[in-house]
């Protein structure tokens, strides 16, 4: 097999199990929704993949691995979340386990916190900033964001020093960049364009 066949193989592994994982996600959502619960369970889900299973590569390989029967797994759920989950979350990780599905848990959060914010109507902006934003900062672009966009802006603030000063903002495909490094290299590019141009004419 080519490494072109196995990537492209890769890629719809990929795409399936994450249109997988959204029929889960959504399945834990309407759930969670009904019980007024959609925000608590995803900080909880969040929780129990940050401090589970992002720490401890070896339990995570031990839910992905199919040669292990599910009652190991079931066993080891209850053992590790039994009344530190809330029932409902506890009883979705059992579902997971029963469909031979517990490698999907990363994925399905990642479809959850998607799912869940296009319910509320919210965005998530990528902001990155040379120096950490200060609150009023943080607050006046909010307030431009949502006027913008029409959208409640969850705000993904990350600091990256080689910007130099300014901001990039990106929502979805669509991007801003009022960076001082990226003007520095709009006006390096003027100034090579003109002294082609000016070469030219000699």
């Amino acid at each position: 097999m080519s490494d072109a066949t196995q990537a492209q193989d890769h890629i719809e592994a990929d795409v399936g199990a994450m249109r997988v994982a959204r029929v889960y996600a959504q399945a834990l959502l309407d759930a969670a929704t009904k019980q007024h619960k959609a925000d608590e369970v995803l900080e909880e889900y969040r929780e129990l993949v940050d401090s589970a299973l992002r720490p401890n590569p070896q339990l995570a390989a031990f839910f992905a691995n199919k040669t292990v029967n599910k009652e190991k797994k079931a066993e080891l759920l209850r053992k590790l979340f039994t009344g530190r989950v809330s029932d409902l979350l506890a009883n979705f990780l059992q579902v997971l386990s029963n469909h031979e599905r517990l490698e999907l848990l990363g994925p399905i959060l990642q479809a959850y916190v998607e799912l869940n914010n296009e319910r509320a109507r919210r965005v998530v902006v990528e902001v990155r900033s040379a120096v950490p934003l200060l609150d009023h900062q943080r607050e006046r672009l909010a307030n431009e964001l949502r006027q913008s966009l029409r959208l409640e802006p969850v705000l993904d603030a990350r600091v990256d020093p080689d910007l130099l000063g300014g901001l990039v903002v990106r929502v979805g495909d669509w991007l801003y960049d009022a960076s001082v490094k990226s003007r520095l290299e709009t006006l390096r590019n003027q100034l090579n364009e003109r002294g082609l141009h000016a070469t030219h004419q000699l």
